[in-house]
């Protein structure tokens, strides 16, 4: 089966809106932005052989550092952003123009405690649970339309992410 040229230069990836009991959703820190806090969900590549569902599940625990949660909805369709020309030529040594991601929105069911930022290669230096609209303020520029579109699809979901959480610490 032949790939679509312009497919193969995003990068293809998943994305995670992890939201706790409280209707907030958990966003972190970049380790690797000192000078210009820029603060995520957590998200990653897919290996190969891996479902977007598996890689999900691997990205949480590799990211933050525990895998307690459980996948309430996935996005319809592949998302997509570009790397701003400046990041684009570092980043992946210019192999792609930006990432095609599968979201997945998850129901946190551990607690605060569970979550250790401390990989052996940590992408994260901070977290912190916020209000889902809040989230695309505090998004680099470039990712915060496609942020506005997975908070946008989610949102019928989000009682239910929250609901089976009950009343767990955040």
């Amino acid at each position: 089966m032949r790939q679509n040229p312009e497919t193969t230069r995003y990068r293809q990836c998943v994305g995670i809106m992890l939201m706790n009991g409280r209707g907030h959703v958990l966003v972190a820190r970049r380790a690797d932005m000192p000078t210009a806090p820029a603060w995520q969900m957590p998200q990653g590549g897919i290996d190969w052989e891996e479902t977007p569902r598996e890689a999900a599940m691997r990205e949480l625990e590799e990211e933050i550092g525990t895998a307690k949660a459980e996948i309430v909805a996935e996005s319809r369709g592949w998302m997509t952003y570009d790397f701003p020309l400046e990041v684009a030529g570092r980043v992946w040594r210019g192999r792609f123009r930006g990432q095609r991601q599968k979201w997945f929105l998850m129901r946190f069911t551990g607690c605060d405690a569970d979550i250790d930022l401390g990989s052996k290669h940590p992408e994260f230096d901070a977290f912190r649970w916020v209000d889902p609209e809040e989230v695309p303020r505090l998004i680099v520029a470039f990712k915060r339309q496609l942020y506005i579109e997975v908070i946008s699809e989610f949102r019928h979901h989000c009682r239910a992410a929250c609901a089976s959480a009950g009343d767990r610490p955040a």
